[in-house]
């Protein structure tokens, strides 16, 4: 068993590129330090974010230049009431000539995802989101396939008395 000191150092070892990684995004981002510390917290828990304010804050900005700070893959997805659960995840695509189903999977499979405005997709499309968050794998056809470690979602929405920026 470790004691206190072993571990207290361990997480200092480990948490080494926090402070450069705020750092740099500061450099691009100006007066977002709580989002950009809630999104370290997510990344470090294994977990997930909903944020909820008006467009214009810089939510893209800053989490395509974290994902850029870590060396890994970014996706936004603009949540529209005419997108399918098959846009997010993927989908299987006939080849006629070969007579066979082949996989093309969906902009999920990224490190760092912005899901923007999910209250304006439909219920089935916000239903494959969760599952993916949750499960941190898809299903499509008959194969699951697990999405890449590590998997955040920032999911936004826009307050209720709010149009957005989709019409």
């Amino acid at each position: 068993m470790k004691s206190t000191q072993e571990i207290t150092q361990e997480v200092r070892d480990l948490g080494q590129w926090i402070p450069p990684l705020r750092q740099q995004v500061g450099h691009v981002v100006i007066g977002q330090k709580y989002l950009v510390d809630r999104l370290l917290l997510g990344l470090l828990a294994n977990g997930h974010l909903l944020l909820e304010g008006v467009p214009g804050l810089a939510k893209t900005l800053t989490v395509k230049t974290m994902a850029a700070g870590i060396h890994t893959g970014f996706q936004r997805l603009q949540f529209t009431p005419d997108l399918l659960p098959a846009d997010l995840i993927g989908t299987l695509i006939y080849n006629p000539r070969t007579g066979e189903f082949t996989t093309k999977l969906g902009p999920i499979f990224s490190n760092l995802i912005l899901a923007d405005e999910i209250n304006r997709a439909p219920a089935k499309v916000q239903s494959a989101l969760l599952e993916a968050m949750q499960e941190r794998q898809v299903t499509i056809g008959e194969q699951t396939y697990p999405l890449p470690d590590p998997f955040l979602v920032l999911a936004t929405q826009n307050p209720i008395e709010q149009e957005g920026t989709y019409q």
